[in-house]
């Protein structure tokens, strides 16, 4: 059993050797999972809270890499090395590259690392900067929507901690990510993955409770995602195009329950949008999504309908 850095600082990079297929052991006949094993199996026999941050201090030098195998090493030791709770302080040094590794468009790489975020962040006395916490959660909000359900998963997950974690502090920077969550999150608590549905739900009630919203959390508690949805909408009535515009897309969604709740969104945000100056135009825009779906459901016809007819009036009316 391999306990001393010394033994840590030869065999690991031996185990790198292989792997980028370099000398002397770049003709050791292992695929690059199996070697990927072997790399595991070395840290699995230390006694981590010894030799844990000597481990820590191996892999930290290859996380940036500019090879991708010595990258996914990195982080599969990592994650192996970030259930250790000694560890988490030295791991959180390495938050800033973990978040830029969440850019990464791999979603094995994204998911280590959000795996190794989620375990750092466990810690009962370990505090994150409202700067870092910022810049996570700037990387998180565009995997709300991944198209991975593990990434999709663990980042919701994550980002309820940071909040969490920084619901104390006043006038909070996050508070601007947190309200651009919210729509997202709705989409994600109609998810046929059950366990994506109810993370996206715990998600929207730790942001109700960040943004103080105890209309929104009740609605929550109550699971009453219709009117959830409106109370949503009708916070801001001067963005109702903008919202309007950002659920179109979703309406190619290749599940369908997510595809019903776009709809939804979308014959809300129609209402609201009546009167404005673009009015016309986002109405046009989202006829054109809503006749596009192959298989409309009864609420998509009604709104269609209810959009025709309101288009008709306006340009029927005096500009």
């Amino acid at each position: 059993m391999a306990t001393s850095e010394r033994a840590v600082e030869e065999v690991l990079p031996v185990l790198l050797s292989v792997i980028e297929e370099q000398p002397p052991y770049g003709s050791f006949p292992c695929s690059r999972d199996n070697k990927a094993v072997l790399a595991l199996a070395l840290l699995e026999c230390l006694d981590l809270s010894k030799d844990g941050p000597s481990a820590l201090l191996v892999l930290s030098r290859h996380l940036p890499s500019q090879s991708r195998d010595r990258l996914r090493l990195a982080l599969r030791g990592l994650v192996v090395l970030s259930k250790e709770p000694s560890l988490a302080r030295g791991i959180c040094g390495l938050c800033q590259h973990l978040v830029e590794q969440l850019a990464d468009p791999d979603a094995e790489m994204v998911g280590m690392s959000l795996s190794v975020l989620t375990h750092v962040l466990q810690g009962k006395d370990l505090e994150i900067p409202s700067i870092t916490a910022l810049k996570l959660v700037e990387s998180l909000l565009p995997h709300f929507e991944n198209d991975n359900s593990h990434v999709q998963l663990l980042s919701i997950q994550l980002f309820s901690k940071v909040m969490e974690l920084q619901v104390e502090e006043g006038g909070n920077p996050l508070t601007t990510l947190v309200s651009q969550s919210l729509l997202p999150l709705f989409l994600g608590w109609h998810h046929e993955n059950v366990h994506v549905a109810e993370a996206s739900r715990e998600a929207l009630l730790c942001a109700a409770r960040f943004l103080r919203r105890r209309d929104l959390e009740e609605l929550l508690s109550k699971k009453r995602r219709m009117e959830f949805a409106e109370s949503l909408l009708l916070q801001d009535e001067s963005r109702a195009a903008e919202h309007l515009r950002w659920a179109l897309p979703h309406l190619q969604h290749p599940q369908r329950s997510l595809r019903k709740a776009a709809v939804r969104l979308i014959g809300v945000a129609g209402v609201l949008v009546m009167g404005q100056e673009e009015e016309l135009q986002v109405l046009s825009q989202a006829l054109q999504a809503l006749r596009e779906d192959q298989i409309p459901s009864c609420m998509n016809t009604w709104i269609q309908t209810k959009f025709e007819r309101r288009s008709a009036e306006l340009r029927l009316s005096p500009r």
